[in-house]
């Protein structure tokens, strides 16, 4: 299971630069221009991960198989987007569809490239989307609860839950504050998430700073990372311009420039690490002489789940789930050291699985 981001931001943002980046295509056209991007363009990455290629060296693994991770591009909000301004309504469709929010704020000087507001204030552009998304809700919800006055005369006990978690969502965005916000009780959860309301997707601001600034961030930069600890939310700071070029380079060039840049790693690496902490992800892989490879699962996941990830059949009749550690299936040389050291465990049903684990499932067909 891979996850969906969907990056929005005003236009001029750079939202397509770091897409084309992230990607490595020129599928979303990068122009100085708003609406330069008008369907959403959909690019699938794969998520880099050190201990896959670790395992996939230490058991001679002919082919390695990283999981994935999907990037929407979504055309620049404007302001009056909730009501239809700029192709507003497409675009909030769009954002409906992926599992989290990637807001990219402009946090650099240039004046050769216009904003469509005229200055560059990354919190007052982050307050522009939030406010547009809240709006689009609040008629949303208005709409849904007229609707259900009909059966909550029947006295319907799903209009009922479902009226209760649309004030409850109605009374937050009306006091200001995204629906996120509310707190929803375990029995609720399935029928929150099934309202499909913009604000309750999680936020990963995306700092877009010059090249000289990518290391260290900048003034804008900091300004950001502010708000996002006072809203509970996850902050990045990436240069589109340098991911951009990296995007072009081969492996030891990519490192080459890195570390004349003075970092340790491209930002994609970082925005997977924070959508993953974001959406409670983790990895576990499976092994073998024809292919290494990783598995993305939620935070939480069992081992009958973690199968079902593969396929269907092995969660339905899954038998056990032979589990090695990832530091000691390394420290071990493999599957048979591991096993001759006593580190392979057979776990059941009600295992939940670690980010990390190296697990061979046994299942009844």
């Amino acid at each position: 299971m891979g996850f969906k981001m969907g990056i929005v931001g005003l236009p001029n943002v750079g939202k397509s630069t770091l897409f084309n980046a992230l990607t490595k295509t020129a599928a979303a056209q990068a122009a100085n221009f708003p609406f330069c991007t008008i369907e959403p363009n959909v690019g699938e990455v794969a998520v880099p991960d050190a201990r896959l290629d670790k395992l996939a060296e230490v058991a001679g693994s002919k082919t390695i198989i990283p999981t994935r991770m999907t990037f929407v591009d979504i055309a620049g909000l404007v302001k009056g987007a909730s009501k239809g301004e700029g192709l507003g309504n497409q675009f909030l469709a769009n954002i409906r569809e992926v599992d989290a929010i990637a807001h990219v704020l402009r946090c650099f000087e240039d004046g050769d490239i216009t904003h469509v507001e005229g200055r560059v204030d990354p919190v007052a552009d982050a307050e522009t989307i939030e406010t547009e998304l809240m709006l689009a809700d609040l008629e949303s919800i208005e709409k849904r609860r007229a609707n259900l006055v009909r059966k909550l005369k029947g006295n319907d006990k799903e209009a009922q839950q479902q009226d209760r978690l649309l004030a409850a969502a109605q009374a937050a965005i009306e006091d200001g504050k995204p629906a996120r916000t509310v707190e929803v009780d375990a029995e609720d959860a399935r029928a929150w998430k099934l309202l499909q309301l913009l604000t309750t997707k999680p936020v990963l601001y995306v700092c877009n700073v010059a090249e000289e600034d990518a290391a260290e961030g900048n003034a804008f930069s900091a300004a950001v990372a502010k708000m996002a600890a006072e809203q509970g939310n996850a902050h990045v700071v990436i240069s589109a311009r340098i991911e951009e070029e990296i995007s072009q380079l081969d492996a030891e060039e990519a490192e080459m420039f890195l570390g004349e840049m003075g970092l340790e790693e491209p930002g994609l690496d970082r925005l997977i690490r924070a959508g993953y902490e974001l959406l409670h992800l983790e990895t576990y892989f499976t092994v073998g002489p024809k292919e290494a490879r990783a598995w993305t699962i939620r935070a939480g996941t069992s081992a009958p789940q973690a199968a079902g990830v593969i396929h269907g059949d092995f969660e339905k009749g899954f038998i056990r789930a032979e589990t090695i550690a990832y530091d000691d299936f390394v420290t071990c040389g493999g599957e048979t050291g591991a096993k001759e050291a006593g580190k392979m465990r057979a776990e059941g049903k009600g295992y939940i699985v670690k980010d990390g684990d190296v697990m061979h499932f046994l299942f009844n067909t």
